[in-house]
């Protein structure tokens, strides 16, 4: 039997049991009856549930048959992407710290609680920040190549709230937005609870596949598209200057918003100009301080064109009403005495020096990411399944995401994203070797 026909009835198997059409507890067909449907031999068929097993998603019962099992998805497998927690080496989630940090807060909490403005903390806050604090973050962005004003800035409770509240002021039920087809699931998981319809892009080497979007905009009501110009997550690619031109002359023309997430953008060092740079008009930026200062920071922030400034200040007020004061209080300090760009600048390094550990580690393995990110796709063998390769190594305490919750097309590949981020150095060499242990031992199955 052809590798091709062996993977597609695993695939469909899968498929079923993640999205609840073969719910748990069912009884799946016996062996032989799945070589007869399917027209296999009964020793495929047998390989068959031995794969779904090995991905922990089916148990044999010896007497009984085999039952879809109760469908769990270790943390960072899924759609949640939830840190890992106890033991466990967290490769599937990145919220990278440097020595230090704790002790900045303290200083941080010290000077806020001496400050004179400090009873004002204590109440409602305008829905899109205070005047002084959009003025700062206005030139935070200047330093990251966006000029823009305070009054198009919203301080919103981290970039996914940047997106969601953009997403909520700005498409409907129905609409069509372009994305990549590996791209964040944090955009598709709100994408499905606003009933989007979501065109997937080629993806290549070096961006979106700009000529399906031309296509794809020619043929279709698009109304968005959601972009990763600078550092995109999780390919790590970093679109060229023509790339971001083209682009922006292709939503124009079609009239397509652009959302441009930033997040990772502070991990490279003089990049092109953000596409709200090049068309402030059509573009909403987003991004935040998660990753570049500390997760629990929820503090992020929005630029948007002025007709849509009023949208989003209405979703924030239905969602938040306002960002806590205090934290961006404290977010706002840190930006103008220079925390901030100092952060991002020793963590640009910690990524350069984790991702020099990873290829070391892995050389002569197909890696694909940039040299200064927090975190490397890796394809897998034609034959390897990733779901299998997780579980593995969930057994070896070591977290990983696969593909899925990346893919936004029905073509899901066989491969694995390793968060850099989250470790220690020593403990990331060793969990690196570890992958490559069992991606190898996979390989000889």
């Amino acid at each position: 039997m052809a590798v091709a026909r062996y993977k597609s009835v695993v695939d469909a198997f899968a498929a079923d049991i993640r999205a609840g059409r073969l719910t748990s507890g069912t009884r799946l067909p016996t062996h032989r009856q799945l070589a007869a449907r399917e027209g296999i031999a009964l020793v495929t068929a047998s390989r068959v549930y031995a794969e779904l097993e090995a991905m922990g998603l089916v148990s044999g019962e010896p007497g009984r048959g085999t039952f879809v099992r109760e469908l769990a998805l270790p943390p960072g497998h899924g759609i949640d992407q939830q840190p890992a927690s106890g033991d466990t080496v967290d490769l599937s989630f990145n919220y990278p710290t440097l020595p230090g940090q704790a002790d900045t807060l303290r200083v941080a909490l010290r000077q806020l609680a001496s400050s004179g403005d400090l009873e004002a903390l204590l109440r409602y806050q305008p829905h899109r920040g205070r005047p002084r604090e959009r003025a700062t973050i206005a030139r935070h962005l200047a330093q990251r190549g966006l000029h823009t004003g305070a009054d198009r800035v919203l301080i919103v409770n981290g970039a996914q709230h940047g997106l969601a509240t953009t997403m909520l002021a700005t498409l409907q039920a129905g609409d069509v937005v372009a994305v990549d087809a590996l791209t964040y699931p944090g955009f598709t998981v709100l994408a499905q609870m606003l009933r989007l319809e979501l065109a997937p892009l080629p993806v290549t080497p070096q961006g979106s596949d700009l000529d399906a979007f031309e296509r794809l905009c020619a043929t279709r009501p698009v109304r968005a598209v959601y972009v990763m110009p600078t550092m995109h997550n999780p390919l790590g690619w970093v679109m060229d200057a023509a790339a971001r031109t083209r682009l922006v002359e292709i939503a124009r023309r079609h009239g397509v918003l652009v959302i441009e997430d930033a997040s990772y953008a502070y991990l490279v060092e003089r990049p092109p100009s953000p596409l709200a740079a090049l068309a402030p008009d059509i573009t909403v930026y987003v991004s935040g301080l998660s990753k570049s200062v500390a997760t629990g920071l929820r503090v992020g922030f929005v630029s948007a064109p002025k007709p849509l400034v009023s949208s989003i200040e209405r979703a924030i007020r239905a969602t938040t009403w306002n960002t806590p004061a205090v934290v961006s209080a404290i977010a706002c300090r840190w930006i103008e005495d220079g925390t901030v760009s100092r952060l991002e600048a020793d963590k640009r390094a910690d990524a350069i020096a984790r991702q020099a550990i990873a290829r070391e580690v892995l050389a002569g393995m197909p890696l694909r990411g940039h040299p200064s990110s927090y975190f490397i796709w890796l394809p897998l063998a034609e034959d390897a399944r990733a779901d299998r390769i997780a579980a593995a190594l969930e057994r070896e305490q070591i977290s990983v995401s696969t593909a899925a919750p990346y893919a936004t097309s029905s073509q899901v590949p066989q491969a694995i994203r390793l968060a850099l981020g989250s470790s220690d150095v020593a403990t990331l060499r060793e969990a690196l070797s570890t992958v490559r242990d069992v991606v190898e031992a996979d390989a000889y199955r």
